[in-house]
């Protein structure tokens, strides 16, 4: 068991809780991105056991991120939402050189490469315009809303492995994820095993996906996957403080999450 994994799944629950970040970002700067795809992708092969070793501390902290953070993360986004996102602001903008470092941008990149961000970029950045204020949490559930929640967190789970598009977000987008999040507030089951069946599914789909591209065209991947992170800076923004104590504040947040992107690099990548 690769148990450091735990707190690499900590810091991917606590980014995959937030709408606009995405906890496959994280896992890029974590250095575990390529091995988490080809762990996920390996479960249905026969060596799937071997996978486990790397995929179940990483579920636990994942898993205990979302239990214990969904409370800390309405109350933060309810009181403190601008500082919140500068935070996270930062920690994204802060993985991108890691991201031109890992593929070596500098000597592999061409036109078509940078059309390919380009591209990345604008399709991530576009979803800024679904931006609207979700409506209260779903009370009457049906079989249709049953349905919903499973659909609903297949999207969200193959958008939460792509660096860039936030898996809560699309949630948000869809109209369902005042009820998920409330959902793991109160643990209410039904709603948990639907919408997480739909996850695993999701997941498991997805990574084949992108397992196939990584090893086909690595250095196209690589771009694409840094055009989405540049367009989740966009997405994320949540424009500038009108007063001078929040301007300051996020601006520290800012900083803080552009450390914590330097230092967990440090510890990953040296």
């Amino acid at each position: 068991m690769e148990w450091k994994n735990i707190y690499r799944g900590l810091l991917m629950g606590t980014s995959d809780v937030i709408p606009g970040v995405s906890g496959g970002t994280i896992a890029v700067l974590l250095g575990i991105y390529e091995r988490l795809i080809a762990a996920i992708n390996g479960l249905t092969s026969k060596d799937w056991k071997k996978q486990l070793g790397f995929l179940i501390p990483l579920g636990i902290g994942v898993g205990t991120a979302i239990l214990l953070l969904s409370h800390v993360i309405s109350w933060l986004f309810e009181h403190y939402p601008g500082p919140t996102k500068f935070f996270f602001l930062g920690l994204i903008i802060g993985v991108l050189p890691y991201l031109f470092h890992k593929s070596d941008a500098k000597n592999t990149f061409n036109a078509k490469h940078i059309v390919i961000l380009l591209v990345g970029a604008v399709v991530v950045g576009s979803l800024m315009i679904f931006q609207t204020s979700e409506g209260a949490s779903i009370e009457n559930i049906t079989t249709s809303t049953y349905i919903l929640l499973f659909f609903s967190g297949m999207i969200a789970s193959s958008a939460m492995i792509l660096p860039g598009i936030s898996g809560s977000f699309m949630l948000y987008v869809i109209g369902v994820y005042t009820t998920v999040i409330g959902a793991v507030e109160n643990m209410q089951l039904d709603i948990i095993a639907v919408t997480g069946t739909g996850i695993v599914i999701g997941l498991v789909v997805m990574t084949k996906i992108i397992n196939y591209f990584l090893n086909q065209y690595y250095t196209g991947t690589f771009a694409l996957i840094i055009g989405m992170v540049i367009g989740s800076v966009f997405v994320v923004f949540p424009g500038w403080p009108g007063d001078m104590a929040g301007m300051i504040l996020s601006v520290v947040t800012f900083g803080l999450g552009l450390a914590a992107a330097y230092l967990l690099g440090k510890v990953e990548y040296e």
